[in-house]
């Protein structure tokens, strides 16, 4: 298999650099503000954007836009803090909902603010409307010819 060429290499190490700059900033905001991590945020935002505040255990990891391991260790640990909560599934002995609880949407909320800070002044300040539509087209692309 050939190499990669400088326009292909740019492409992919640029979009590569720029995600971990992005998560680094937004971490290192959470963190100076006592706030848990993102991997918290991503599973709170996925349950808070439920119709109904709660999903299976073995369906977050479909959802959250981070690390899909140790799902099940995450929400353990947002249960110990009274984040999350824990049911039985009624139609599947088997099956475990995770449901945000008020405190972990507080959180979540809390969380959001300064997520969005560094998302306003290192990303999203750097584009037009235009070039957002454009990037967001073309990841897309990524996306659909690469779904299982």
């Amino acid at each position: 298999m050939k190499s990669l060429n400088k326009i292909e290499t740019a492409a992919w190490t640029s979009l590569i650099r720029a995600q971990q700059i992005l998560l680094d900033k937004i971490e290192a905001e959470l963190k100076s503000n006592n706030l848990p991590s993102l991997d918290w945020y991503d599973i709170l935002w996925a349950l808070e954007n439920t119709s109904e505040g709660r999903l299976r255990l073995n369906d977050i990891g479909k959802l959250v836009l981070l690390n899909k391991y140790n799902v099940t260790r995450l929400v353990n640990r947002l249960v110990k803090n009274e984040l999350v909560s824990k049911e039985n599934c009624s139609q599947d002995g088997r099956g475990i909902f995770a449901c945000i609880t008020p405190k972990g949407k507080e959180v979540r909320k809390n969380m959001w603010y300064f997520y969005r800070k560094v998302l306003n002044n290192s990303f999203l300040s750097n584009y037009s409307e235009d070039e957002l539509m454009q990037m967001s087209a073309l990841m897309k692309k990524v996306v659909i010819n690469n779904q299982d």
